[in-house]
């Protein structure tokens, strides 16, 4: 179980490395944009992250 969580960390920090590294110009962008968000929209984005992500995994397995 530990080999295969340290897999999936290692792709997420390929993905997430992705953008930054195509668009810097853009991803700075994005990044200020964040910073001005309130609480509540991150929030609100963070668990719709995790629910697509967790309902995308109920899938694939």
């Amino acid at each position: 179980m530990w080999h295969e969580l340290g897999i999936a960390l290692c792709l997420v920090l390929v993905i997430e490395g992705i953008i930054p590294f195509l668009y810097p110009r853009r991803w700075k962008e994005m990044i200020s944009l964040l910073a001005e968000a309130d609480d509540r929209t991150m929030r609100a984005v963070g668990l719709a992250s995790m629910v697509t992500g967790t309902g995308l995994l109920y899938l694939i397995n």
